[in-house]
């Protein structure tokens, strides 16, 4: 019995030599964890009652820049945008039918008032009118002899008058016909630029065809529209700007038109303006951004635009009241690049915060680093 005592002995588990059990060594690795995750949390709770408590005015005030609001003057306009067109522009055609027998222009230059640019043959009227011509030299003479013999009483008074009246009648005949030679002529109605030819020499044309276009561009005309709101702001010798996509410049017009009515459709009125084009940089049919002033308004209220927060009811500033954070609704008016006007909200007494809007939070603890 002691052998098998010994025995039994020496062949216990190696976790019963610590003298714990299973169940022992459980509990004491569930109270490890436990100690672990209170040690991790505590740290947490107490730096969040330090935060509560120094929410109670604990903490240093934020440090931010502001500017104090001073009354300016801001430009109203209104953006639109327009069209540029040539300030004249026709397309020439023949006032008669036949063939071109002389084209004398280039596509493209620019040609004076009055030069000949198309020839149409006339070499019929031509023809028509050396014969009228002799004719009405030989009526004239015959009118002056009978003239004399009419002072001598060699011919009646009727035979007289008959013989001037046909002078009268070839002179009319003659006057016609070189009429009608002129029509073969194209000229320019203005001085401008040709632009490109349709047809060629020896092609036949009639009234409806389109042999080129003629324009002058300088100046140029802008057409564009503004709202009914704006309508009655706006009156010939009114001062715009416009800018084009091929130039960076901004360019200047004078309004000098308006349309006479208000589109039924658009419910805008339509104006006209002239600008200065010396270089031909401007081109009829290029698309422009035009603005507008409209006024000037004098002891305005005005804001960085990055000072402006919007929120779901409107737009909000944050001003500095009692060395707090305080927010403010407000209605704006003008924009620019980098201001805007304040309509309603502000008033000229009030300091408003410029820097870590995102940040501020009403009653916040402020400190003012800049002023300006």
């Amino acid at each position: 019995m002691s052998d098998a005592s010994a025995a039994s002995g020496s062949a216990t588990d190696p976790e019963n030599e610590s003298g714990w059990s299973p169940r022992t060594k459980r509990f004491v690795a569930l109270g490890v964890i436990v100690v672990v995750i209170v040690g991790l949390a505590l740290p947490k709770i107490s730096g969040s009652e330090s935060s509560d408590d120094g929410d109670g005015g604990g903490d240093a005030p934020m440090r931010v820049d502001a500017i104090a609001l001073q009354p300016g003057t801001v430009t109203e306009q209104t953006r639109t945008t327009g069209t540029l067109r040539a300030d004249e522009s026709v397309a020439l055609t023949a006032e008669s039918g036949g063939k071109i027998t002389d084209i004398r222009f280039d596509e493209g230059d620019r040609v004076e008032k009055g030069a000949l640019l198309v020839q149409i043959n006339d070499a019929e009227l031509r023809a028509e009118k050396q014969r009228l011509e002799h004719r009405l030299s030989l009526a004239t003479d015959r009118a002056e002899r009978q003239q004399r013999l009419l002072e001598e009483g060699g011919v009646s008074q009727e035979e007289y008058d008959a013989t001037v009246n046909k002078v009268e009648v070839l002179r009319s005949e003659l006057d016609l016909v070189e009429a009608r030679i002129e029509k073969t002529k194209i000229r320019a109605p203005f001085s401008g630029v040709v632009g490109l030819r349709e047809v060629s020499e020896g092609a036949y044309v009639s009234p409806q065809t389109t042999i080129a276009t003629l324009q002058r561009t300088d100046p140029i005309k802008l057409d564009f529209s503004v709202s009914e709101q704006y309508a009655a702001r706006v009156q010939p010798g009114q001062s715009i700007t416009f800018s084009v996509r091929s130039l960076e410049q901004s360019l200047e017009g004078t309004v000098y038109a308006s349309n006479t009515q208000m589109s039924a459709d658009t419910r805008t009125l339509q104006l006209r303006a002239r600008a200065p084009n010396p270089n031909g940089a401007l081109r009829p049919g290029m698309f422009a951004d035009v603005t507008v002033p409209l006024g000037e308004v004098t002891d305005a209220i005005v804001v960085p635009s990055f000072a402006v927060v919007p929120t779901l009811d409107g737009q909000r500033v944050f001003v500095a009241e009692n060395g707090v954070a305080q927010p403010r609704n407000v209605t704006l008016g003008v924009r620019t690049d980098s201001t805007v006007q304040v309509t309603d909200g502000l008033s000229l007494r009030d300091t408003v915060i410029t820097s870590g809007i995102q940040s501020l939070r009403t009653g916040l603890p402020i400190r003012i680093d800049t002023l300006e």
